[in-house]
């Protein structure tokens, strides 16, 4: 198992160039730093204008949901994400860097448990303790940590500039730079690709007042999709309308993560056995079939998320879950909503055994605090039959 050095640094051969970026030496550094791949992008951005089109587009369409932050604007009235030099007007460049999550375990298509419940592959991060145990990491801090380490490395070589870090917190869009800097293209699914490490990865950025280099912008790679529609075919909800096209109030990821209250009675039953998160659109794509397994003691899979029982979740209470998932993307949810998200899984199993703690909830005084937990419940008994218990 690989382990991540505390601070990257220079071979005694090697100098940073004054006041400018190498994209060898920075893609070293991330590496170093235990990143899977990186590439340096130099701005502005070639694509920049096609993919502040696209987030237009996508707002105005209302595929946003409860998504606010995606469409904050600034005093001009554009969208803050739309382009890298709207919140970063100083930036030159930015080193786009990824981390592959992909674990030794089935995928949400595979067969399963009779009673299984389903939590995204990404939410399984752990990592190793001195003893051999496992506990739970946040893919955020771990990789902040990492882009800390390289941003620290530079700013000792070069002195002082303007730079920020971010993993899934900042004002851009990261696919899009990812692309743009090589690291694979934008498939069907809108997930990006790597050609190698597939779409199981998770990706930071580092934005840079500092130049690049010879400015020649990144290689780009190729969409590879060619014909295939997997993807598409199996979105249960129908959220992809269209290749490269998401509908994100139809998503599952959304779904049970993002959105508030009773998901919608016509895409719950879509919604299967996943609890948080999905997974699906990427479990069926042909290059994540080829994708290596990952080395990285910080981001190893936790086994008991793998397939959970429905009547284990539905057992934790408030404390329980809050030491389980401590540390955890799953915490994002909340405990009621999981309960919400297991309730309708409960509803799509078809097994009339999870009745019984289904009526008990309607007993719960804290349920009329929660509209989307009620909602949820008796969606689930009405579509297990309410009383049947043969299951």
């Amino acid at each position: 198992m690989t382990t991540m050095p505390t601070m990257p640094q220079l071979r005694p051969d090697e100098t940073m160039p004054t006041r400018a970026l190498d994209a060898g030496q920075l893609r070293r550094l991330a590496l170093e730093a235990g990143f899977t791949e990186a590439s340096l992008l130099p701005l502005p951005m070639g694509q920049g204008a096609t993919a502040d089109a696209r987030l237009e587009e996508f707002v105005a369409a209302g595929f946003a949901g409860q998504m606010e932050y995606l469409a904050r604007r600034d005093e001009q009235g554009r969208l803050v994400r739309g382009r890298l030099e709207r919140p970063f007007p100083w930036a030159q460049s930015v080193l786009l860097c990824m981390a592959s999550y992909h674990g030794p375990a089935p995928r949400s298509v595979d067969a399963a448990a009779e009673g299984a419940g389903w939590i995204a592959r990404y939410a399984w991060t752990a990592r190793r303790e001195p003893d051999g145990s496992r506990r739970a990491s946040d893919y955020h801090k771990v990789l902040l940590k990492r882009l800390r380490s390289v941003e620290a490395t530079l700013h000792a070589e070069m002195g002082e500039f303007q730079s920020r870090a971010y993993v899934d917190t900042g004002p851009l869009l990261e696919r899009a730079a990812a692309a743009a800097a090589g690291l694979g293209w934008v498939g069907k699914n809108t997930c990006l690709i790597h050609p190698r490490h597939g779409s199981y990865t998770f990706l930071a950025a580092l934005v840079l007042e500092l130049p690049v280099a010879g400015r020649e912008a990144p290689l780009t790679v190729p969409d590879r999709c060619g014909s295939c529609t997997r993807c598409l075919d199996a979105c249960p909800t129908g959220a992809l309308i269209g290749p490269r096209q998401m509908d994100a109030t139809r998503c599952i990821a959304y779904l049970t993560i993002e959105h508030r209250g009773m998901i919608p009675p016509e895409l719950a039953a879509g919604v299967g056995r996943q609890v948080f998160g999905c997974d699906i659109c990427q479990d069926v794509c042909p290059w994540n079939r080829k994708a290596p397994v990952a080395q990285d003691a910080q981001l190893e899979t936790r086994s008991e998320l793998v397939n959970p029982q429905l009547e284990w979740l539905a057992g934790l209470g408030q404390a329980e879950f809050e030491a389980l998932f401590n540390g955890s993307p799953v915490r994002r949810t909340g405990y009621r909503s999981l309960l919400r998200n297991v309730a309708i899984a409960m509803g799509n199993s078809g097994l009339g055994r999870y009745v019984p703690w289904l009526r008990a909830q309607l007993e719960e005084p804290a349920l009329e605090q929660d509209g989307g937990l009620e909602q949820a419940v008796r969606w689930a008994l009405s579509r297990l039959g309410a009383g049947r218990e043969d299951g």
